[in-house]
């Protein structure tokens, strides 16, 4: 089967999103790609959600739209379980009638950071923000509505696309003289172009196991390789912006020192071993891919 074949109508939420837009590129190998705009596919209503797939018959959902304000989901939880929790579930619900796979992405704070090593996925999660409690319900919502879904979760995505921590940190040393930098927060810097690879290349693959009769649903760890704090992130950051002759100080602060509506887990490391040893992907280090963001401008 042509590899552009293997799944003929993708349908791709979050198309606009930072993963989204470099899935809507790397998806288009495995086959046609409609990412609907929000008005076209409303998430907050999840119901809505339900005519749209009937009507397009996509051969694979793939859904990596979320509320991921995770300070401002503090006070908004209902909005947040609604597109977090239960529009996932309407998604599997469908996926299951189509007997189509279902790929979702979700996020290192389903865990609650107290382990020293990094999480794998048979860890038990255990929330500790609103954010993280609706992703959690995410999971489960499929887990319990279809027998063939990947979960893929990841952690501190970033790209020079949309807000996140490289975009803020690039206009921000820049600006400032001086920069406090949360340095007691362990995870794990993950470009969305090297996500959104890793992501086509597992579900390319899991087509394999699908024909071979070997595929199990699962979640799979999908970050890159190392781990750093944020402080560490943010020197990275720096020293590649020398040419720009940066009089920027940044400072390691505790989380204490930065009070956040909601609370981060110390420690977001994710161990990747079962996407190495079952997929046989290799994410490249968190350094190497951030280089190739500022070079690629990806």
């Amino acid at each position: 089967m042509p590899t552009s074949l293997i799944y003929p109508r993708i349908l791709l939420t979050g198309g606009t999103g930072q993963v989204g837009w470099e899935l809507l590129r790397s998806l288009k190998k495995l086959g046609e790609v409609w990412a609907p705009t929000r008005s076209e596919f409303d998430l907050s209503n999840p119901e809505s959600l339900r005519n749209t797939i009937k009507n397009y018959k996509p051969s694979l959902i793939v859904n990596s739209a979320a509320y991921t304000a995770v300070d401002r989901a503090e006070s908004e939880s209902e909005l947040v379980y609604i597109i977090n929790a239960k529009a996932p579930k309407v998604l599997a619900e469908e996926a299951r009638k189509l007997d189509v796979l279902l790929v979702h992405f979700s996020t290192d704070y389903v865990f609650d950071g107290k382990k020293y090593l990094p999480y794998t996925e048979e860890d038990e999660p255990n929330p500790i923000n609103i954010y993280g409690k609706s992703k959690l319900d995410g999971e489960l919502a499929i887990q319990e509505c279809h027998n063939k879904y990947l979960i893929l979760r990841t952690a501190w995505v970033y790209s020079n696309r949309s807000n996140n921590f490289y975009t803020a940190m690039t206009r921000l040393l820049k600006e400032r003289e001086t920069l406090d930098v949360v340095a007691d927060q362990m995870g794990t810097p993950t470009s969305a172009h090297s996500l959104a690879s890793a992501s086509t290349e597992i579900i390319q693959k899991t087509n394999d196991h699908l024909l071979s009769n070997s595929f199990r649903p699962e979640i799979i760890n999908t970050v890159a390789s190392g781990s750093a704090t944020w402080f560490d992130f943010a020197n990275q950051i720096a020293d590649r912006m020398n040419s720009l002759a940066l009089k920027c100080q940044l400072s390691p602060i505790p989380t204490s020192d930065y009070p956040t509506a909601a609370k981060r887990p110390l420690n977001s490391r994710l161990n990747n071993q079962k996407l190495k040893s079952r997929y046989k992907i290799e994410m490249p280090d968190w350094k190497v891919a951030l280089d190739e963001c500022i070079n690629s401008g990806q």
